[in-house]
């Protein structure tokens, strides 16, 4: 081969590669796959977060990577009380709490919501008193437990004890708190909000709500502007000086999913532990235990013969001989005074049981749905104004609920955007659901009643129940005085309804039996007691797992 066609060979070479590279151009993460357009461009456009890399730990969080397990025990049951048939189910990745939430915890809460809501306000009276723990849950008719009464909740000694005495209504509040005051601080701290304004520029009307700020950022702080352009972002400004990145919106990626209950196949999960999942045995529901092994006693030579968790240990003892304590304990223990199970989580067993999201039913129907279970979903919308905006709550726009144990509660706090249920309309020709209220699904109404009658009982809505619980009444009179009504019928067969929730997990007052992550039992949601106390979760958003995922070739 000569000169000649060497040379053009390697000039055809040259220009096919650079063909190719041209045809392989890379572009830039801010270069839109769909228009070409620059995202984030300085002169306006399409604003969007592209160095988000994953979702961050919110504070007290664990990350809890999702899986396929066997939901319900498979080994002992002699209580017969059929409840926990073994279900495959699977979760999402998710974030649970690392501890159980603390006394300290619920004072700071509380401390929050008298500063903001000052109970000597005629306004807010019941806003402070709804948020109360129940001390008197202590009190027992035979047993001396004063000193709980009066120093558990606020004395020092307790502060890293786990909060009893709350109700499953005011675990929920407590998450919806959390979820502002966490979100307020990364607001703040990104740039958006003014420094230091959820502890100088806050009150009753003029407050931080995730919600709100997502849907009507404008109204955040009852509008108060100094608050919401006095953080650096405000001081950012276009090539024609306009203020840029005014308000973080969901694809700013700084706000943060809610804290919330976990729901009960979350808990249960979360309770097994990581590595033992691994093991087809524990995959397939046969452990008994949020630790290894079939014991509660620990068999590492360091700790051998300690007990692992706070429970009772038989009857009449509740810590063990004096000077030599089977458990460090006699009613509930400082969180992490036990070893963590491997995902890092404290207390899955034992101290307080917990309250979980679920609305308690005797079968978990895995045959409608095995991802992500949970019975209990109230669907809701904004209510929207007359002009187009959400209604945003203020304190004359206030409505409370009356309990069945006669406590009065708002349903609704000021700077909140108010819910209302969604329609027929709202979900006409849906597949996925078509009601608000789906609590009660292939349970208690008449397509899905194998014992269907006029017999049952019929709720505020209409729906005949399959549960024939007692119906208790708590009224108001015409002076405004409580009155409470006994429903004291003989015909009652069942203390399940709608408003009974499922709580999981051994206390400091259960035997071993309770330890097991499978056990379920239920209690009135409105209702509180001295082992039961509650933790949160948070949703994984993006990927599963934390690890690098390689494209799979």
């Amino acid at each position: 081969m000569d000169m000649k066609n060497i040379i053009n060979i390697r000039i055809a070479f040259a220009l096919m590669l650079s063909l190719a590279m041209v045809g392989c151009k890379k572009s830039s993460s801010n270069e839109s796959r769909a228009t070409g357009w620059t995202i984030n461009d300085k002169n306006g456009g399409f604003q969007y977060n592209t160095d988000f890399k994953e979702q961050e730990t919110s504070p007290g969080l664990v990350f809890v990577e999702g899986g396929t397990f066997t939901m319900g025990k498979v080994q002992d049951d002699p209580m017969h009380d059929w409840n926990n048939t073994p279900s495959q189910l699977h979760v999402q990745s998710f974030y649970m709490d690392e501890t159980e939430v603390t006394n300290k915890m619920y004072l700071e809460y509380l401390d929050y919501i008298k500063r903001v809501y000052p109970p000597e306000d005629p306004n807010y009276r019941l806003i402070y008193n709804s948020a109360l723990p129940d001390t008197l849950v202590w009190r027992n008719r035979l047993g001396y437990s004063e000193v709980m009464t009066e120093n558990y909740l606020r004395h020092p000694g307790y502060g890293e004890y786990p909060v009893v005495g709350v109700s499953w209504i005011q675990a929920v509040e407590f998450a919806k708190w959390r979820t502002d005051r966490v979100n307020e601080l990364y607001l703040e701290e990104a740039g958006y909000l003014k420094k230091d304004a959820r502890l100088t520029d806050v009150s009753g009307e003029a407050n931080f709500n995730t919600d709100t700020y997502i849907n009507s950022p404008s109204s955040t702080y009852g509008g108060n502007a100094d608050v919401l352009e006095g953080g650096r972002k405000r001081q950012q400004t276009d090539a024609e000086g306009n203020p840029i990145n005014i308000y973080a919106k969901k694809e700013s990626g700084v706000i943060s999913p809610e804290y919330r209950l976990p729901s009960e196949a979350e808990w249960e999960y979360a309770a097994l532990g990581l590595s033992e999942l691994r093991n087809y045995n524990t995959i397939r529901g046969r452990k008994k235990y949020p630790w290894s092994g079939q014991y509660t006693r620990s068999g590492k030579r360091k700790s051998r013969g300690d007990q692992l968790a706070n429970f009772k240990q038989g009857k009449g003892d509740y810590g063990g001989i004096a000077g030599w304590s089977d458990d460090g304990a006699d009613i509930t223990n400082a969180v992490k005074s036990y070893a963590p199970n491997d995902f890092g989580i404290y207390d899955m067993a034992g101290n307080v049981a917990e309250w979980v999201a679920d609305v308690y039913r005797p079968i978990v129907d895995d045959e409608f749905n095995d991802f992500n279970y949970y019975r209990g979903n109230v669907y809701t919308k904004n209510a929207i104004n007359e002009d187009g905006t959400v209604k945003v709550v203020t304190t004359q726009d206030m409505t409370y609920d009356t309990l069945s144990n006669g406590q009065v509660v708002p349903r609704n706090l000021p700077g909140e955007i108010l819910q209302v249920p969604i329609t027929r309309e709202d979900s006409y020709l849906r597949t996925n659901f078509d009601v608000s209220d789906n609590r009660n699904f292939r349970d208690g109404d008449k397509r899905s009643s194998r014992y269907y009658s006029d017999n049952f009982d019929e709720d505020e809505t209409g729906t005949r129940q399959m549960y024939n619980s007692p119906n208790h009444k708590v009224e108001t009179d015409s002076t405004g005085a409580i009155v409470r009504t006994y429903d004291k019928s003989n015909d009652r067969t069942s203390l399940i309804n709608d408003n009974v929730r499922v709580y999981k997990g051994g206390s400091w007052k259960d035997r071993a039996y309770w330890l097991d992550p499978a056990q379920r039992r239920y209690f009135p949601q409105d209702m509180a007691t001295d082992y039961i106390g509650f933790r949160c979760a948070m949703s994984r958003v993006g990927s599963k797992s934390k690890r690098n995922n390689k494209s799979r070739q």
